[in-house]
């Protein structure tokens, strides 16, 4: 299942992206991405191995951002892969169809390969500016999402992602989307999580099930 919100973690050290990750299990995540980024590939194995620990206790699904020699290492649930990150297929073929792989996508072309390579769900965005990531691609809006969206016909999940905030999910579902993909808003105040839960409906048993190939 591709959970309606997804948490990705932030933190200013290693350490401080553990500690936020352990919050956002508390507070009910049930899926988090471990993004680590100008970090050696050591320090992000032994960082992912915490998460897939404390995850673990929570039953809280674990994706790991671009490393899926790691996800597989710390059996993660899955890996989630950048545009300039490796190929998909590669990564399908190393991780066995138990993993999901998620992919980034900007425009309708980004997604139509995505689609082709087999990922499981695509992040899309961003849906407006953030300082979150580096060398961001141009903001689509809600009119961007809603066309990509209706062209691909609900083909497969697609979650929005980019400066998400609690007050723009009602808005985003009418566009069609899955479900969204929050840092900032949820780093700042972990308290915001169920109530992101309440408007997504995305409780477990709630979530839609899409069959993995």
């Amino acid at each position: 299942m591709i959970s309606k919100l997804q948490y990705i973690t932030q933190g200013n050290t290693p350490e401080g992206h553990i500690e936020n990750l352990q919050k956002a299990c508390s507070y009910g995540a049930e899926w988090i991405q471990l993004r680590l980024k100008n970090v050696d590939e050591q320090t992000i194995l032994e960082i992912a191995k915490e998460a897939r620990a404390i995850t673990n206790h929570f039953q809280t699904r674990l994706i790991i951002n671009d490393y899926y020699q790691i996800a597989k290492e710390v059996t993660a649930d899955g890996v989630h892969l950048g545009k300039k990150d490796t190929c998909p297929l590669v990564a399908k073929k190393y991780l066995g169809k138990m993993y999901t792989v998620g992919g980034t996508a900007n425009t309708l072309e980004d997604c139509k390969e995505l689609v082709k390579k087999g990922v499981n769900y695509i992040g899309l965005g961003p849906f407006r500016f953030t300082e979150t990531k580096k060398d961001l691609s141009p903001v689509l809006g809600i009119q961007g999402y809603q066309l990509i969206v209706e062209e691909l016909a609900k083909e497969i999940p697609i979650v929005a992602i980019g400066g998400v905030t609690l007050k723009d999910v009602s808005l985003l579902l009418k566009t069609g989307i899955h479900g969204v993909a929050v840092s900032s808003e949820i780093t700042q105040s972990f308290s915001t999580i169920p109530a992101f839960h309440t408007l997504l409906k995305g409780g477990s048993t709630m979530e839609k099930v899409y069959k993995f190939s």
